[in-house]
């Protein structure tokens, strides 16, 4: 059974950091490396947008422009986990995040090509 777990979300301040992990698990991820992932959110009555994205060998990585330069996209595949670290959070960070599986090697921007999803953990961000 597929299965991708996030953990990470909570409430903070304007200005601070929080850092999202997506533990993937299932026979599909034997080969963790293979998979591209990516991150998206969903903030309250809005559509769901990428945030970042990272090829199955970790060396290639493709932000949103809302984020770059704030948030950074890493993946442990020896652990089979995908992290996302969120510097200078604003309130308009808010939203839930979702982390997602592609069988692309490279690093997809576009939700339709992520068959795997996690359930999402919530980001709060107060100003």
């Amino acid at each position: 059974q597929v299965q991708l777990v996030e953990s990470g979300g909570g409430l903070v301040q304007s200005g601070g950091s929080l850092r999202l992990s997506c533990a993937a698990s299932g026979r599909e991820f034997s080969e963790f490396n293979l998979y591209a992932m990516g991150w998206f959110r969903q903030a309250p009555r809005k559509e769901r947008e990428f945030v970042a994205a990272i090829n199955g060998r970790g060396d290639s990585t493709y932000y949103a422009d809302s984020v770059k330069g704030r948030f950074t996209i890493s993946r442990d595949n020896a652990n089979n986990t995908v992290y996302l670290q969120m510097n200078s959070l604003e309130p308009e960070d808010t939203a839930a995040y979702y982390c997602a599986a592609s069988g692309l090697r490279t690093a997809p921007r576009w939700s339709y090509e992520y068959p795997y999803w996690g359930q999402g953990t919530r980001v709060t961000v107060s100003s």
